[in-house]
């Protein structure tokens, strides 16, 4: 088998392929064979069929597997002979089948990217301390007396900040019911009946609760809103907006005791300082979370700083089209129109590429990281995750992986875990200075 490869830029190459009549014969001698001993024919014992017979009974799904056996041999013949990382074989093309029974065919090569690996190992990184604050621990005890508190009607003052207003409202845009002037979404804001709204500012829309100060129960007001640019429906940004608004009623919340008492109504049989301590650990590990996610973030920046490659222009397509489906669900999620979605496809493009291509860079780098070191995922640790998806779905294990053999997904899967641990391997070499909360937010990104 002759094999030659050209590699063009952009990681992709043309695999040139020549087998010689005697080797293809002896391929689709040992395929006529295989079928031989396994077919049924009428008129024949089972496996002594004449090959002839054979050949003009199968001769399509022989010529088939022959082809796609030469091809197989020759990709691998190619990945050991040229010591290529390939990501796509392609399919064969310019078959040509000649006279002398040679044959010759050549496929395009979609390649991993070649570039040499920077020192990864003890990066420097900045992150704030992992420790919760008693401030921190305060403010999540007050929220948790919020949730508990017990509410009183007040009938012989005005609202006052902190008070809970009970309000019904509808809302106008230049007149006309906002559910009119918007459409469908508009619904949101259009009405609101025995809302409750608590009497600080921003609360719910910025600008409303304040004015609403010194009004008493029974009392009307039109209260005019002009939205910001960063509203999120579009069509309201810059407009002003009147929320026809009645003072249904006035309440104030009364906060139990930070005591044993409350505590127990938290979590039967737990003192306040059992409340804490579990208060403490979980906050705890929610912030060792959050502050190994900021961690990750500037490794990835200074990887893809340090180190450029040429990507595969089919693979970045993929990506970048994955990427913008993705930013459209997210728009419309928030509420964005299908006209303000089309109308943005620029923007939605220029970021959907940009993170694609940090995307690609960073999952290459990390690959060949794990590739450098060794890492690798082990059956018995994905049978394990596996399990858990099968948990979370309350469905059999075997079941679960049935579906995810039929969709291709098990190697997805042993992938994202190998980055994952790559990214354990990493931080755990990164050199970590400890710098205050605002200091690290006044850092610059890389």
């Amino acid at each position: 088998m002759n094999i030659v490869v050209d590699k063009q830029p952009k990681c992709i190459a043309t695999l040139n392929v020549e087998v010689p009549s005697a080797d293809v014969a002896a391929k689709r001698e040992a395929i006529t064979s295989s079928y031989a001993s396994q077919a049924k024919i009428s008129g024949f014992r089972p496996g002594k069929a004449p090959k002839n017979v054979i050949q003009k009974r199968f001769g399509k799904q022989i010529s088939e597997e022959l082809r796609d056996a030469l091809f197989g041999e020759a990709c691998d013949q190619a990945l050991e002979q040229e010591k290529l990382k390939v990501l796509d074989f392609g399919f064969p093309d310019k078959l040509d089948e000649r006279e002398d029974g040679s044959i010759a065919f050549e496929t395009k090569l979609i390649l991993a990217p070649e570039f040499e690996l920077p020192e990864y190992k003890g990066i420097e990184v900045k992150a704030p301390s992992t420790d919760i604050t008693d401030e921190e621990l305060g403010e999540q005890l007050e929220n948790l007396r919020e949730r508990l508190a017990e509410f009183e009607d007040v009938a012989d003052r005005p609202l006052q900040n902190d008070d809970i207003a009970v309000v019904d409202f509808t809302t106008t845009l230049d007149g006309t019911p906002l559910d009119e002037a918007i459409g469908e979404k508009g619904k949101y804001l259009a009405k609101r009946e025995n809302h409750w709204l608590p009497i600080k500012e921003g609360s719910f829309l910025p600008g409303y609760a304040e004015q609403l100060v010194g009004l008493k129960e029974g009392d009307k007001k039109d209260v005019a809103i002009t939205l910001d640019d960063e509203f999120p429906f579009e069509d309201l940004r810059g407009k002003e907006i009147v929320l026809h608004t009645s003072v249904e009623g006035i309440k104030t919340a009364k906060l139990p005791e930070l005591d044993d008492a409350f505590a127990e109504k938290l979590v039967p049989g737990k003192t306040l300082e059992d409340i804490k301590d579990m208060i403490r650990d979980n906050m705890s590990q929610e912030k060792t979370k959050q502050i190994n996610e900021l961690k990750v973030n500037q490794i990835v920046e200074h990887l893809n700083k340090v180190v450029t490659f040429e990507l595969p222009e089919e693979i970045v397509q993929r990506e970048t089209q994955n990427q913008a489906n993705a930013l459209v669900r997210e728009g419309t999620k928030a509420g964005a129109s299908n006209e303000e979605m089309a109308g943005n496809q620029e923007e939605i493009f220029n970021v959907a590429t940009e993170r694609a291509l940090t995307n690609l860079r960073t999952n290459f780098l990390l690959q060949e990281i794990a590739n450098t070191e060794k890492i690798s995922v082990s059956d018995t640790d994905l049978l394990g995750h596996i399990s858990k998806i099968a948990e979370s779905r309350k469905q059999p294990i075997k079941k679960v992986i049935k579906d995810l053999q039929k969709n291709n997904q098990i190697q997805s899967i042993r992938n994202s875990m190998l980055i994952g641990q790559t990214i354990d391997f990493l931080l755990e070499q990164a050199k970590v200075t400890e710098v205050s909360q605002e200091e690290f937010e006044a850092t610059p990104a890389e």
